[in-house]
């Protein structure tokens, strides 16, 4: 299969011409070719965006629902939101909740389903901050223990799935598990912390790559002690990972701060959607001021101000409008900031998989690379993706 687009975005600028995939894999790229080909002349195609934190999405919630077939849905609907790849997202639970979305992450990637493909686990806890829990329990923000991460990490039965952990550093024991994590490629960030500026720089030494959901759950900035926040902006090396830019958790303001100060080579876009419809007993927003609350076969939106309504869960089309997707949310932050294709590119694809160390396969496109494409029109609206060379649209 051959496509054609004057905006191919790599890791080096804008191509002209022709992309070849074949087997699933990009075979090459090439100026001129001669015979049948695919015309996106005037579409953008990307390397398939990768989100590194996403719980759940519209009809499935590894979060929420903890089983293989909640991660199948993500593989399938994924892609109607712009993803080719992403890491499953745990939140803080019970260590043995946390060990069943293990177990189900394991059997999902071994079936290697069809769609965006489950490239991890990322664990968002238990080694969290409770002053910071946002939305996560507070009984399970456990301070961090080297024992229990090592148990976590052995539940794996497949090892590599354990590509990224968020932690709050400042915490007893922390250094440990960093340690852990450091020698076993385990990508760490800083996240629903109440880490100082010195404890951060003293706990870079063991591996931390950067920030989660930046800005967000975690210690703000002050002149005088910088904060989480501060060394999130501080420190080149260090990752900013923010949450989808709907303006509500992170106004555009803020990030396009940080965008001024990090660039787009130290930024990485993710939507940490929930798939807020598949609750299994009561989840309060408290940003969108809604509880979404399950009603035998229905989800019960009971809005702050009285209102009440309820959908099917089951249904894409209704519960899909509950969260910004990741190509809204591309969309949303460059009608904020100015940014260019070659700045998307990096932020959706080529950063996180650099930073999961997903980047022998993942990221750009080039020769040998998986066949994981983006395609949006001029005004970055979502057209199609390409799924290790499978065409998917919604």
């Amino acid at each position: 299969m051959v496509l054609y687009s004057n905006y191919i975005v790599l890791e080096h600028g804008i191509f002209e011409g022709f992309l070849e995939l074949e087997n699933g894999k990009i075979k090459g790229l090439y100026e001129k070719w001669q015979g049948e080909y695919k015309d996106y002349s005037d579409k953008i195609i990307f390397p398939g965006f990768i989100d590194i934190h996403v719980h759940g999405w519209a009809t499935g919630s590894f979060w929420f629902e903890k089983t293989s077939q909640s991660l199948r849905e993500m593989c399938r609907t994924l892609p109607f939101a712009g993803v080719t790849s992403y890491l499953g997202t745990t939140g803080a639970d019970p260590i043995e909740e946390i060990k069943t979305c293990i177990r189900a992450a394991d059997q999902v990637s071994e079936e290697d389903p069809e769609g965006a493909q489950l490239l991890g686990v990322h664990l968002e806890g238990p080694f969290i901050n409770p002053v910071y829990k946002g939305m996560q329990k507070e009984e399970c923000c456990l301070l961090p223990d080297v024992t229990v991460m090592e148990d976590l990490y052995n539940t794996f039965k497949n090892k590599k799935l354990c590509r990224h952990m968020t932690i709050a550093p400042e915490r007893p024991g922390a250094d440990a598990v960093l340690r852990f994590c450091q020698e076993h490629q385990i990508q760490t960030a800083v996240g629903h912390s109440a880490a100082t500026f010195e404890e951060i720089k003293k706990m870079r030494a063991y591996g931390l790559g950067g920030f989660t959901h930046t800005f967000s759950g975690m210690k703000g900035f002050h002149h005088r002690e910088l904060g989480t926040a501060g060394a999130a902006l501080y420190f080149d090396d260090m990752i900013c990972e923010f949450a989808k830019q709907t303006g509500m958790t992170v106004s555009h303001e803020a990030f396009e701060l940080a965008y001024r100060i990090k660039g787009s080579s130290r930024i990485v876009l993710t939507t940490d959607c929930c798939g807020l419809a598949q609750t299994q007993s009561c989840f309060d927003h408290y940003v969108r001021k809604i509880r979404f609350v399950k009603d035998r076969d229905q989800v019960c939106l009971e809005h702050y101000d009285g209102k009440k309504e309820w959908i099917d869960p089951r249904d894409y089309q209704a519960v899909k409008q509950e969260e910004m997707s990741y190509a809204q949310s591309v969309k949303n932050m460059a009608d904020h900031t100015k940014v260019g294709l070659y700045d998307i590119m990096l932020m959706t694809s080529f950063n996180p998989a650099h930073y999961i160390h997903a980047d022998d396969c993942k990221g750009s496109i080039r020769p040998g690379m998986d066949a994981d494409l983006t395609i949006m029109d001029q005004n970055l609206d979502l057209i199609c993706v390409y799924c290790r060379g499978k065409e998917i649209r919604e």
